[in-house]
This record gives C-alpha cells, sequence and structure tokens, in this order.
C-alpha cells in the first residue's frame, strides 16, 4: 500500500480500516480495525514519548501492517512533520538529519549500525522505538550507550501496535515492560499475559506470550510463546529461551524449533544457514552452554531459515520443515 492511498482510506467515511497480521505463528489474516481506537493509541504514545507539533516522524516500515500504519496516524493526530522513505534495511540512507521520532524493527536497526553515517544518524533520534521482533543481547548492549531514549516495544495487530514500552539506553534502561496509561495486565493459570487496554481493544485479550510479572504486579517480562513450548521427555523447555543463550555463542543463523520423536515426544530441533562442517562446532556451544535436557536433539543444515515480512522467524513453516 502507497501512503497517498492509506492517507485516502484514513480521510474517507468508514469508521474502519483494514490491516494484516505478520503471519509469525502460522497464515497472515487481514482484520477490521476502528480509527478511533487508531487515534486513541497514537495519542497515548505521543503523549508518553512527549511528542509534540513539527516533530518529524519517520515512516521506514510496509503500511500493510499495523506498525507503518501507526506511524502514520500518529504523524496526524500530533500534527508532525512525516518522512516517508522506502521499506529497507538502511532506513537512514540519504537523510540530511535525524528525525525526532522513528519506529523500526532489530533488523533495521542492526543494518544502520554497521555504516558509520547511519549509526550516527540513528544516535540522534531522540525517540528510537524497536518492535516487530526479540531484540538479542549483543544488540541492547550497544544501544545502551545511545543519548537519547531508545524503547522495546511490546504488543501485537490486535491491540493496534504497542501497549507497553521498555526503556533501552541510558541510566533508566530496564528489563521490565511498562504498560502505557490505561492499560492493565495479569497473567492466567498457564502463565500468559491478558491484556486489558479499554481504548484500544474493545475486550480484554489474553495473550500466548508466557510472562513473568513484577513484585507489585504492574511491569512484566517476556519468557516466550506459548506455542513454542517444546515438551520433551515431560520436561517444557521454551523455544526463545535456547535461542538467547546460545546467539552469543553460534556465529550464523540459526532457529529452535521442534519435532516428533517416538522416545521423547517432541525433541529440541535447531536449524542452521551455513555448510554442515559447522554442525560439531554448534554441538560444542550446546554442550557448553545448555542444561543437557535442552540440548539439541536434531541440528540441520538448510540454505534459508523462513522469515515473516516482518523478520520474524516463521515458526508454522519451520516446524513443517522437520515434521
Amino acid at each position: 500500500m502507497k501512503l497517498n492511498e492509506f492517507i485516502e482510506r484514513w480521510n474517507d467515511e468508514s469508521e474502519v480500516v483494514e490491516v494484516q497480521t505478520s503471519g509469525s505463528t502460522g497464515t497472515p489474516k487481514k482484520m477490521m480495525v476502528e480509527k478511533e481506537r487508531m487515534r486513541a493509541s497514537a495519542r497515548i504514545t505521543c503523549q508518553f514519548l512527549g511528542l509534540k507539533e513539527g516533530d518529524t516522524a519517520l515512516l521506514c516500515m510496509p503500511l500493510d501492517y499495523i506498525a507503518g500504519k501507526m506511524v502514520v496516524v500518529r504523524a496526524l493526530v500530533a500534527h508532525l512533520q512525516l518522512i516517508a522513505v522506502e521499506p529497507s534495511s538502511h532506513p537512514l540512507k540519504g537523510l540530511d538529519s535525524a528525525p525526532t521520532f522513528a519506529a523500526m524493527v532489530p533488523m533495521q536497526v542492526i543494518k544502520s549500525l554497521e555504516e558509520p553515517e547511519e549509526a550516527e544518524r540513528l544516535r540522534q533520534i531522540k525517540h528510537l522505538i524497536i518492535g516487530g521482533g526479540a531484540i538479542d543481547a549483543a544488540l541492547e548492549e550497544r544501544l545502551r550507550s545511545f543519548p537519547n531514549a531508545v524503547w522495546s516495544t511490546y504488543g501485537m495487530t490486535e491491540t493496534l501496535s504497542h501497549i507497553a514500552l521498555r526503556r533501552i539506553s541510558g541510566s533508566e534502561a530496564s528489563l521490565w515492560y511498562t504498560p502505557l496509561d490505561s492499560v492493565s495486565i495479569s497473567t492466567d493459570a498457564d502463565g500468559c499475559l491478558i491484556v486489558d487496554a479499554p481504548k484500544v481493544c474493545s475486550q480484554r485479550l489474553t495473550t500466548n506470550d508466557i510472562a513473568i510479572m513484577d513484585a507489585e504486579g504492574r511491569r512484566f517480562r517476556i519468557v516466550g510463546r506459548r506455542d513454542n513450548v517444546i515438551c520433551s521427555g515431560g520436561i517444557k523447555i521454551q523455544m526463545e529461551e535456547v535461542e538467547r543463550l546460545l546467539k552469543p555463542h553460534i556465529n550464523c543463523q540459526f532457529v529452535i524449533t521442534k519435532r516428533h520423536d517416538p522416545l521423547l515426544g517432541e525433541a529440541v530441533t535447531l536449524l542452521y544457514e551455513g555448510e554442515a562442517s559447522l554442525k560439531e562446532k554448534i554441538e560444542d556451544a550446546c554442550r557448553g552452554i545448555l542444561p543437557r535436557h535442552w540440548h539439541p536433539r536434531y541440528i540441520m543444515s538448510i540454505d534459508r531459515i523462513p522469515m515473516t515480512e516482518t523478520g520474524k522467524p516463521a515458526r508454522a513453516r519451520i516446524a513443517q520443515m522437520v515434521n
């Protein structure tokens, strides 16, 4: 979708617009969302970040998804100056100055840091929010020294982008997500996060994200998705936790999935991009880092790990490859 097309639809008489989910856990689907709730979400974010009329906002993500649409809505609601660039892995390339506000996926941040001029512009963004995928420890460490505010976001299409933010940079950096104004959170019996955000979502939403609450029950951390639990020999193993532990020690793209196993029921399985000769190094890393019952029972080389358009592992397609 092009920017002028979205703005035309935003200004028409319809009270809803169509958005598409990312498809990280299955087939992408389309849904209709209310414009008034999108406006409410935009106001909440702009107030939290202190964005004001005349500030610049960078649009560098596809307008098919809620993240891109919400950048435009924030600009319209708060009277920001919108800077639209073609979605790419180098969104700051060619810009003369840094925008006040930008929303990016982790891959765009990583690629921008690889180019000195782009890295400097990235540091100059006053409010950088990062969503659409996990921020690994190495990237977070690089962002911690940034002079301005860098935030990790938590949200989904159903909540019209993020409903909680976690500061990554500076002395206010935290491991905990803080819900935005009017948002309350809890967990169900399975430990999955429940989001109550009446201004942006018409009903309480029970997510598939397994969360840990802080002592006050106000902030939360995400451990992983319920869909991504491997029940191996009666032991529950979270795919994201295995990936997090291995990431600093494996120098190639990889993903953890599960495979049916006649002995264990489900077996931890690691797919990686690269030569078959890397398998021994990966096995060594697993033995040195992971608890014994987390060791991958299967390690396989593939040409390319399937990803969604928003840069997340396409978990459903990956599982189909090994079963």
